[in-house]
């Protein structure tokens, strides 16, 4: 069997976890900000070289927040596209005002899943 999950919806939930501090959101969202900003400029101004800027501009203030405020590993290592798909949907999230409880939601929803399996493990020992 595969630990390797096996679409976005499944990603998502794994995704919102691995950012529950605010202040790796935050960078995420000035990183992502900055890098559709750069990108922005490249296409108006036909600069096609500014694109690896965008990279740093969005992945540097990302994964500052990953190893050195939520000391995680960035999931853009093992699953790339979902991981800026789902940066696009946090960035979206955190204008909107929705992604604190976003995260206060999969929080929830993992406590339950835990006290599920261990209610299920104490059951099976009996």
């Amino acid at each position: 069997m595969s630990d390797r999950i096996g679409s976005f919806e499944e990603f998502w939930p794994f995704d919102v976890l691995e950012h529950e501090n605010k202040t790796n959101r935050r960078l995420h969202f000035v990183g992502t900000t900055a890098a559709m900003a750069v990108l922005g400029t490249a296409l108006i101004k036909r600069r096609p070289e500014l694109i690896p800027l965008a990279l740093v501009a969005g992945y540097g203030p990302a994964w500052i927040g990953h190893f050195f405020v939520e000391k995680n590993r960035p999931a853009s290592f093992k699953y790339p596209l979902w991981s800026l798909l789902g940066d696009f949907k946090m960035w979206g999230k955190t204008v909107r005002g929705t992604m604190d409880r976003e995260v206060e939601r999969q929080k929830a929803k993992r406590t339950q899943v835990t006290a599920e399996a261990r209610e299920a493990a104490a059951k099976s020992v009996n």
